[in-house]
Formats: structure tokens, sequence, C-alpha cells
């Protein structure tokens, strides 16, 4: 299993502008072209008669994937992509970093799973982060991203943005966001954030006063306990900062969703934690129940993190009993359905990011698997013994 290459280099690059300088190019099917030609534009040919229509319709740019034509006959600025990333069509969004060469896959258009990488740098250090923090400065991202955004297809139903803590800058994010409310008026926005900068009531204030009836902070909180959430983020008085930051986002009336990520530390406590939320935190939109990718920082840590999703099986069953029982939005994410009480399928969700979902041979003959959340195709799968194809009996579904 190996998730879609969504970074990578290019190939061949010329004619764009300053080598130095990061390009976004919106790639572009000449034959869906839509009358709107500009400077972002590339044209996505095969050959040359490709390339001499692309030209006539008023391309600067051409795009090639694969083995194919020279484009430096005909075309004074192309790029040459390999064929790994045949997968990209019409309205796809690439970052393009001409001296390095350097590629990265910002939007696809095809895709409900967008989501934008604002910064790698984080004021936690979690035990499990799929996406280890790196003290850098990655202040581009921001520019990039901002010349993204015009470009991407206005009828895109969700757009996400993570990190890192996209709130470490929170002025220029907060601006990056009222950007995204003026362009993308109708879409979804979620931010996965660690909270803590909510705890500021200017932050908050910046954060309302954009005014988007779709915008949701995703939040974790891994126990009802302090330091037990302090000690899976490696951050002291990060749990007292994160409530504090909930509760002054609700009180602006603010979306909030409250992510708890399972693991041998959080699922012993799992009970525990969703009965805290169900009597503390109410009011919350939405709360996730998530199982573990085992990539980044999980892999160095997996001794101590693992745990079989049958272990804490019926503890699940019950927290989300729990809190639906207290009138809350709960969802479980990233476990298969085999693994799952059968009381609880129905809050099961078809989570993982399609460009990393996968599924096992022993799934192939699986009655639910149009509709089973599936694995994680990133780092390093650890397969419960509880894994088993599900078959249909009646009418109903059962293991076998």
């Amino acid at each position: 299993m190996k998730p879609l290459p969504l970074s990578g280099q290019v190939t061949a690059v010329a004619g764009l502008p300053d080598e130095h300088d990061r390009v976004v190019l919106r790639l572009r099917a000449i034959t869906e072209r839509r009358g709107d030609v500009g400077i972002h534009d590339a044209a996505l040919v095969q050959n040359m008669d490709d390339a001499a229509a692309a030209q006539a319709a008023g391309f600067q740019t051409a795009c090639l994937i694969g083995n194919g034509v020279d484009l430096g006959n005909i075309f004074p600025q192309y790029i040459k992509l390999p064929g790994q990333f045949a997968y990209l069509g019409d309205g796809d969004i690439i970052g393009l970093h001409p001296h390095s060469r350097k590629l990265r896959v910002l939007y696809r258009r095809a895709s409900s799973h967008n989501a934008f990488l604002v910064t790698e740098r984080c004021n936690h250090y979690c035990l499990m982060c799929s996406q280890p923090p790196r003290d850098i400065d990655d202040g581009w991202i921001l520019d990039e991203i901002a010349e993204a955004l015009p470009l991407i297809d206005p009828t895109t139903r969700t757009i996400g943005f993570t990190g890192g803590e996209p709130l470490l800058e929170w002025r220029r994010f907060i601006a990056l966001l009222d950007m995204t409310r003026t362009l993308l008026p109708d879409t979804s926005v979620h931010v996965l954030t660690n909270g803590r900068g909510f705890a500021s009531p200017e932050v908050v204030s910046a954060w309302a006063a954009i005014s988007h009836p779709q915008l949701c902070a995703g939040i974790p909180i891994y126990s009802a306990v302090d330091h037990v959430h302090d000690y899976v983020v490696q951050a002291r008085d990060a749990f007292d900062e994160t409530v504090l930051g909930i509760l002054r986002l609700k009180d602006k009336g603010q979306r909030v969703e409250i992510r708890v990520v399972l693991h041998r530390i959080t699922a012993p406590r799992l009970v525990e934690t969703c009965t805290w939320i169900a009597r503390n935190l109410p009011f919350v939109d939405h709360v996730a129940l998530m199982g573990l990718e085992n990539t980044g920082f999980a892999l160095a840590n997996q001794d101590l993190l693992w745990i079989d999703p049958i272990e804490y099986q019926q503890d699940l069953a019950l927290g989300v009993s729990i809190l639906s029982s207290a009138g809350l939005n709960v969802s479980v994410y990233n476990l298969p359905l085999c693994l799952l009480d059968r009381k609880i399928w129905t809050y099961a969700v078809q989570s993982i990011s399609d460009w990393k979902n996968a599924y096992l041979p022993i799934c192939d003959d699986c009655a639910v698997r149009d509709r089973c959340a599936g694995f994680f195709s990133t780092g390093r799968m650890r397969e419960s013994r509880g894994l088993q194809a599900v078959a249909v009996h009646d009418g109903t579904a059962a293991v076998t």
C-alpha cells in the first residue's frame, strides 16, 4: 500500500520568471478550457498538437506529465512532471520552486479531502504526531496559499488547514481565512489547531470577526486529566489553555470540534474522557473519536502507543453512547467496521483522506467495504487480531 504522491521533483523546467521564486500553477485541460486563461494557468499537453492548440488559446505555460514531446520548440515556459503525477487533471493546483525543482500538489479539484499545510512549526510535540514539527522559517507557505486560493474551484465543498500549529502566526493566518471567506463563501472550512491560541481574547475576537458560518476549529483533548493531556502533547499547562480557548470560542458562537486520538495512553481513559466532555462541554458541535495513524512520531513511540482496537472496542461503544445520549454529535474516524461494535456502525465515517486511504486483501470479500474507513497507507500499519471480512446473511451484515 502506497499513498498518492503529493510532493516530488519536476524532471524539467524552463522559462519561469525567476528561478529562485516560488510559482503557483493551475493545470488546465485544453478541451475543458473555460475561456479564462490567466498567468497562473498551465496547459496540460500530451503531444505537439496539444501544444499548438494551447499556444493558440493563449496559454503562456505548458505542463507535460510523463514522457513525451520536446516542448522547448513551441513553449518558452514549460514544466515536465514524472509519470507518478499522472493522476493530476484539470483544475488541480501545484506549487513549484523552479531552482530546486521541488513540487507540491496543493489542491485536487476532484478530491473531497483538500487541506493546506500552513506551517511545520508547532508549540506541541505530540507523542503520535503524524507531521513532526520543525523549527524553521516557513512563512512563505502562507504566501503560497494566498496565491492558490483565487485559483480554487468555487464549487469546492470543503477546505482544510492544518500544521504544525496554524495560529502561531495568527494575524497572517486569520487574514488568510478572511480571504477564504471572500473567495469561497460556500465552502466549509476546517482548521486543525491545538486550540491554545484561543486562550487569547484578541485571537478569538479576530477569528469570530471573519463571520464565516461554516468555519470550524478541530481541537484535540486527549484526556479529562490535565497532566495526561499535557504528557501526550508534551507541553505544560496545555490542557488548561485548550479548554479556556474552547470556552472562549463557544462564547463567541463559533463552531468547535473536539478530537480524541485513541492509543495506549488515551484509550484506557476513554469512558472517563467522554463523560467529562458530555458534562462540561456539551455545547461543542462535534466530537471525533479517532484511530491512530501509525506514522511520524507514532512510529518512534509505537511500543508506548500501540494498542489493538479490539482491546478498547467496548469502551469505544460506551463512549459513543455517553456522548450521543448527552445530545452531542459524535463520529468514529479511522477505524474499520470489523473492529467496531455493531451498535456504533452508524457513527463510523470514511474519514481517511483519499490520497492515503487503502484496503487489505482480506477486504476484497467484505460486504461493507464500500462504507468502511479502511486503513492508512502511510507509515507502518499494525494489523489487529480482529480483522475479518463481513458477509451478508438474509440482508444482515455479519462477521465471518
